[in-house]
This record gives structure tokens, sequence and C-alpha cells, in this order.
């Protein structure tokens, strides 16, 4: 059977360059032509931020970053830009970071320069999301895609090991994903691949040398690549559970991502041949979940939705918020008790099936 798929490159610069963040900013805001930055950046990221933008024609520090984006978060950060009369927006952070710079360009069009402090990947999509109430809604727009990602491995040493192991586990669910979503290719699938591959190689290495930048750099690029992955081929399974799990109960969204994976994987695998053997194979393993499984146990991985804030309770509100945003792309039909198991399996931690 003959090739035929339609496949779009997202335009986007990257800069990667260990220890050499505040130049390469200041680079792209001079090609830019920038002479008021807005900087977005959390409390906590606060005096790396200064040291990176230092320097830098910055109007504004806008620090109040929340999880899942909340819209009344995104009003008040769009409306600081429109006062200070912005003409850059610059975050430096995680993904909630990235994620309300989206918003903010979502609104006013702004272009986007992010600086990554985790493995989040959302710097590299042109996908947005915003929290209303306990509802989660995301979507794609050109505007939100950041014109330039500034990948500094420097800037992820002070990321603890939990959080370094549950935001990559996060990005190697963007490759699992990208090889089965509604627009997947063979492009997406060969960087879902070496996403894999590059992830698996670092994760371990960070674990075992948190200060080292070898893992470090490693699990950014693969991070960056399983975002390109994902952006391409669009949310399958895996994302639509998550996003309910995290806008419906306010779960923390890399662990959430960490522990529900296995079990979409060991529901997905056996209408997927195919796909599980490219995911096999990056790992090195005879199967996908044999690899994954490997791997999360020499990460000590986080390991049950219970340890996280979900309760069991839940779970049956949780299968009918999710069975409605089921992709009908996915590789094998899911029903209401496949959800109920599948979660609950999550939220005790048990082995997948």
């Amino acid at each position: 059977m003959s090739w035929r798929f339609d496949h779009e490159t997202l335009p986007q610069r990257v800069r990667f360059a260990s220890g050499a963040a505040a130049q390469a900013l200041a680079a792209e805001v001079a090609d830019v032509g920038a002479s008021r930055v807005m900087v977005i950046a959390s409390a906590a990221e606060a005096d790396l931020a200064r040291r990176v933008t230092d320097g830098l024609p910055v109007a504004l520090v806008h620090d109040e970053v929340v999880m899942h984006v909340p819209v009344p978060v995104a009003e008040r950060a769009r409306a600081a830009a429109r006062e200070h009369h912005v003409d850059l927006v610059v975050s430096v952070g995680g993904g909630s970071t990235t994620g309300l710079a989206k918003a903010v360009a979502l609104e006013t069009g702004l272009p986007v320069v992010a600086v990554p402090t985790t493995y989040a990947g959302s710097e590299a999509t042109n996908v947005w999301g915003l929290t209303e109430g306990a509802t989660k809604t995301t979507g794609v727009d050109a505007r939100v895609l950041p014109r330039c990602v500034v990948y500094d491995a420097t800037l992820t040493l002070s990321l603890p090991v939990d959080l370094s192991v549950a935001s990559g586990l996060n990005a190697l669910a963007h490759c699992v994903d990208s090889m089965w979503a509604p627009r997947t290719d063979p492009i997406d699938q060969a960087m879902a691949g070496e996403g894999i591959r590059a992830l698996a190689a670092g994760l371990p290495r960070v674990v075992a040398d948190p200060g080292g930048l070898e893992g470090r750099e490693q699990t950014l690029y693969g991070a960056y690549l399983s975002a390109v992955a994902f952006a391409s081929a669009g949310s399958g399974l895996h994302h639509k559970i998550c996003h309910v799990l995290g806008g419906r109960y306010d779960l923390p969204h890399a662990p959430t991502h960490a522990i529900v994976l296995p079990y979409v994987l060991a529901l997905n695998a056996p209408g997927a041949p195919e796909a599980d053997a490219r995911i096999a194979a990056a790992f090195g393993t005879a199967t996908g979940l044999e690899g994954l499984q490997a791997l999360r146990r020499r990460l000590d991985a986080p390991r049950a939705l219970r340890d996280v804030g979900f309760r069991e309770d839940q779970v049956a509100d949780a299968v009918q918020a999710v069975l409605p945003v089921v992709p009908e792309s996915n590789p094998v039909a899911v029903t209401a008790d496949d959800l109920t198991r599948l979660l609950h399996d999550a939220w005790e931690g048990a082995e997948p099936r």
C-alpha cells in the first residue's frame, strides 16, 4: 500500500545551548525589535527570570501563574499587557507559565518567546488551554505558538528529581499518544520514536546525576521532539483523559500524565501493533508496555492517582466526562467499562492490564 498523508510543520525557531539562555534571548528580542517586554514567571522562578532577562527592555514582570490557567488569571494577565503597552511576551518557567503566555497571545496577538525550565513541551505547540470552573478547554491557534524557544539545560538543574521524572514522563506521554492520535503520520511517529529514545536515555541520567548536564540535555531534546510530534498529531485518548482529570479535579498536570500513561498504553497497544512495535523499538524491549514499565521502575515514577488527590468515588463522574471526548480514531473501541477499569486501576496503582 502506498503512503498518503498531509503533514504541517510549524514555523518556529529553536535556540538550544546550555548556559547561553541570556544571550540567545537577547538576540531574539533584538530580532523582533521589541522595546516593551512582558516577562511572565512565577514567584518561584523570579531570580532565574531576572538573570535570563537582565539587560532587556522589560516593561512588566507578571508573576501570577496558576496551574491549568484559570480564565480569571488569564484575563488579569491580558489586562496587564494592555496597560503596559507590551510588544513582546517572554515566558520563563514550566507549562503553566508558557500556558499563561499563550493565553495572552490568544487575545492580543502578541509574539511570544518561551524559555522553558521543565520538560512540559507546551512551548513547541500551537495548543492553548484554559480552565473555567471545573472544565478545561483546549484549542489550536497559530497566534499562541511561540516564535522562538530558548532551550538551556542549565535552567532545569533546579528542578527536583521527582518533578523532573514526572515532567519527563509527561513528555513521553506526548510521544506515545502521537503514535495513534487523530492526525498522526509517519513524520510524527518518527519524531515520537526518537523522543522516546532520548527520554529513556536522559531521564535515568537525571536521576543518577541531577546536577549533570548530559541527562538534562537529552531529556530536553526528547521533550522538544515529543511536543512537535504532539502538535502535529493532535490529542489522543491519554491526553483527553488527563485534561478531564486536571481540569475537573485540579490534579497536578505532570504527575497525572505520568501515572495514567501505562494504563492507556495497555489498553491501546493490542489495537495498534505497528505503533506498539515502534514504541518497543525505541525502548529496546519486546513490547512498549514492557519498556515503559521498566523505565518507570528505574525512575521510581509516581504510581497512583490517589496519591495526587483523586478519590475513588470520583471515578464514575470522570468516566462520564471522558466518554464523550474519546477520539473516534482511537485504535480500540472504548466503553464506559473500559474507562472505569482503567481509572480505578490508575487510582489504585495496580498493574496495567
